[in-house]
């Protein structure tokens, strides 16, 4: 690796060429991570941010390393190294928002500053099996999740009891309730006592309620 370097001294900056698409947002994840917290991430930390399996990062990793974009040390955490050569992407705009603290919903606590940043992005990452939906309505308000929230739904068809669904009925109607077994049927359970449980024989579920983000003002 350092050969391969010596090699490339003096050489302008150039964009990685020969990769897949899932090893260049590797790579950019590296160097977006890096400028924000100015370390590397770890093995776990890239794998939680793509969804993968460690085993799955290491091969990623090790193909950017033969292909001389990324060197790491081994047996070292945080040791990756992208090549000074290598010109990506400027990165997109940041979606986060200062974090200046913690405040009391109970007794007061002590005012902090906090200098952090808190990303939705990493908060909720963008996969294949995570999307979006916009409430309407109701049911669900003693859960706190009010009309004209966004609901964060991770793909999952086999729920827990108590979690809160995105069910299909087959009328072809889609509800956001909290999902229960009860013997051979579902129990599918409003939180406002305006409304009446769904029981349903077979219900569909489209995925799994894993955050809720709510605007105050103009809806």
């Amino acid at each position: 690796m350092v050969q391969r370097k010596q090699r490339r001294a003096g050489r302008p900056r150039s964009e990685p060429q020969g990769l897949t698409p899932r090893q260049l947002e590797v790579l950019q994840f590296v160097q977006d991570y890096q400028r924000r917290t100015g370390c590397s991430p770890t093995m776990q930390e890239l794998a939680d941010r793509f969804g993968v399996s460690k085993v799955t990062i290491f091969e990623h990793l090790g193909s950017l390393e033969k292909k001389g974009w990324l060197s790491r040390a081994k047996y070292r955490a945080r040791s990756l190294r992208i090549d000074p050569h290598v010109e990506l992407p400027k990165p997109e705009p940041s979606t986060g928002l200062p974090m200046a603290g913690y405040i009391a919903a109970g007794r007061p606590i002590e005012a902090i500053q906090d200098d952090q940043r808190v990303d939705l992005g990493e908060m909720f990452p963008a996969r294949a099996n995570t999307f979006v939906l916009k409430v309407r309505g109701d049911s669900m308000i003693e859960d706190h999740i009010a009309d004209g929230d966004y609901v964060i739904v991770e793909q999952r068809s086999v729920p827990h009891d108590g979690q809160t669904v995105v069910a299909l009925l087959d009328n072809g109607e889609a509800t956001l309730k909290r999902f229960y077994r009860e013997g051979g049927r579902v129990r599918l359970q409003p939180a406002n006592p305006k409304y009446p449980p769904i029981y349903v024989d077979n219900v569909n579920v489209q995925g799994v309620v894993v955050g809720v983000i709510r605007k105050f003002g103009n809806k």
